[in-house]
C-alpha cells in the first residue's frame, strides 16, 4: 500500500462497522441524501420529539437502583452494602455527583452519540474510587500500530491521552471498538423535521392567514404598484386588521393553503413516530396519540415490552462494561453488578398481592420474604416456608397420610 495513503487512512479514520487501524468513528462515511447537513445536538433536542425519547430513557435507566452482589457460592449471594462498589456504583460515583446524575450524564451521551465515556480514578491498590463522565463529542477512539487502544479526550485545546484500563467505554453496536452514532445516522430524519418546523414556524409566524392576490382591472406603471404593495403589505405578511379598504374597483381573491402546506401537518405527525422508530421508543409512550398501539391495551404491557426491547439492552451493556473495566480480577470473582428492575415492572397492587400468596402458598417465598418486597417490617414467625397440604387424591378422600379414618368411641 501507498505509504501516504497508508498515512491518511489511518490519520482521518473510517466509518463505525469498519475494522482499521486509526481514529474509529461511529459516524456513517457518507450522506444517504446529497447536501444534507449534519444536525447538531442542539438543534436535535429542540424537536420536542427527540427531547421526549431522550428523557425517557436517559431518566428511566438513570434511576434504576445499581445493586452489587456479593457471590457467596453454589448459586446463592446477598447484597454488598459494605462494599466499597456499592458506594461508588449505587451511592457516589465521584465527589460531585450522585449516582443518578452521573448515570443520567452518561446515558445522554449513550442515547445520542451511541459511546459513553467517563475517566476511573485509581487507588495505590488499583481498585477504582471515582468515575468522570466526559463529553463524547470531546473523544477519539484510537487504534495504535502496535494494536493498543487509547483515548484522546480534548478539552480547552489541549489532549489528554487515557489507557484503555483507565476508561470506562459504554458503546452501543457497532464494530467493537465504537457504538454507531444515532444522531448521525438519523440525520435525514431530523433534518428533514428541523426543516418542517422551520416551515410552520414561517406559516404561523404569519397569523396562519392564507395568500391571496389583488385584482385590479387595468394596467400599472411601476410606481402605482409599489404603492399598492406598500399600502397592504399587511394584507400580504399576515396581520391581525380585520377589514381592509379596496378602491379603483379592486378585489382580493384568497388562496387557501397549498398542498406542501397541508402535506407538512400530516409530515410533522409522522415525524413523531420516525423519530421514536430510531431511538427505539414506543410512539404511545412520548404522548403520540395519534396512532393506537400493538403492544397492549394496558400500560402494564406497553412498559414490559418497552423494557424487554428498549431498557434491556441498555442495562445489559451498562452491566458488562461495569464489570470489564471497574470491577478488578479479584472483585469479579467476588461481585456481581446488576440493576435492579422490580421499580420498573411493578404492577398493581391487587397483582403483587396475589403474586406473594402464591408464591408463599407454593413454599417459593416466605412471608418476611414477600413483606420485604412491599417495604413492610419482618414479623415474628414470617422467615420459614410454608406450603399447603391440601390435595388429596380422589381415592383417598376421607383418610389420612392413606390410611382410613374411622369413627372412635367417646371415652368414658
Amino acid at each position: 500500500m501507498n505509504p501516504i495513503r497508508h498515512f491518511v487512512s489511518w490519520l482521518v479514520g473510517h466509518s463505525g462497522t469498519s475494522q482499521n487501524k486509526g481514529i474509529q468513528t461511529g459516524t456513517p462515511s457518507s450522506s444517504a441524501i446529497a447536501g444534507r447537513s449534519v444536525v447538531t445536538i442542539d438543534h436535535a433536542m429542540q424537536l420536542s420529539a427527540v427531547w421526549a425519547c431522550v428523557r425517557l430513557l436517559v431518566e428511566t435507566v438513570g434511576t434504576l437502583p445499581l445493586f452489587v452482589y456479593r457471590n457467596l457460592g453454589d448459586g446463592q449471594r446477598e447484597l454488598a452494602r459494605d462494599s466499597e462498589l456499592w458506594l461508588l456504583l449505587n451511592k457516589s460515583p465521584n465527589c460531585r455527583m450522585t449516582r443518578v446524575e452521573f448515570w443520567e450524564c452518561m446515558m445522554l451521551n449513550l442515547v445520542l452519540r451511541g459511546n459513553a465515556y467517563a475517566r476511573l480514578d485509581r487507588n495505590q491498590a488499583g481498585q477504582i474510587v471515582a468515575m468522570w463522565p466526559l463529553a463524547a463529542d470531546q473523544v477519539q477512539v484510537q487504534i495504535q500500530e502496535d494494536g493498543a487502544l487509547i483515548y484522546c479526550y480534548r478539552i480547552d485545546g489541549n489532549v489528554a491521552i487515557v489507557a484503555e484500563k483507565n476508561m470506562l467505554h459504554i458503546k452501543l453496536f457497532g464494530n467493537g471498538t465504537t457504538g454507531l452514532s444515532v444522531l448521525d445516522y438519523a440525520r435525514v430524519s431530523l433534518g428533514l423535521a428541523v426543516d418542517t418546523e422551520q416551515h410552520a414556524t414561517r406559516l404561523f409566524s404569519d397569523g396562519g392567514k392564507p395568500t391571496g392576490t389583488l385584482m385590479i382591472d387595468k394596467v400599472l406603471d411601476p410606481e402605482q404598484r409599489k404603492r399598492i404593495k406598500e399600502n397592504f403589505k399587511e394584507m400580504r405578511s399576515g396581520s391581525y386588521n380585520e377589514l381592509f379598504v379596496l378602491e379603483a374597483g379592486m378585489k382580493y381573491q384568497q388562496i387557501s393553503l397549498t398542498p406542501v402546506d397541508m402535506q407538512m401537518f400530516e409530515q410533522r405527525r409522522f415525524s413523531v413516530e420516525d423519530i421514536a422508530r430510531w431511538f427505539g421508543v414506543p410512539s404511545v409512550l412520548i404522548n403520540d396519540t395519534a396512532k393506537t398501539t400493538t403492544w397492549g391495551t394496558g400500560v402494564g404491557q406497553i412498559v414490559e415490552g418497552f423494557y424487554k426491547f428498549g431498557i434491556r439492552p441498555y442495562l445489559v451493556r451498562i452491566e458488562q462494561a461495569i464489570d470489564k473495566r471497574v470491577l478488578t480480577s479479584a472483585q469479579r470473582a467476588e461481585f456481581t453488578p446488576e440493576f435492579n428492575i422490580d421499580a420498573l415492572l411493578r404492577a398493581s397492587f391487587k397483582e403483587r398481592m396475589e403474586g406473594h400468596a402464591i408464591a408463599i402458598r407454593s413454599g417459593i417465598r416466605t412471608p418476611n420474604e414477600a413483606r420485604q418486597l412491599e417495604n413492610d417490617a419482618p414479623m415474628e414467625g414470617g422467615d420459614d416456608l410454608i406450603v399447603q397440604a391440601q390435595m388429596l387424591l380422589l381415592k383417598n378422600i376421607g383418610s389420612h397420610h392413606g390410611k382410613t379414618l374411622l369413627p372412635q368411641e367417646p371415652e368414658p
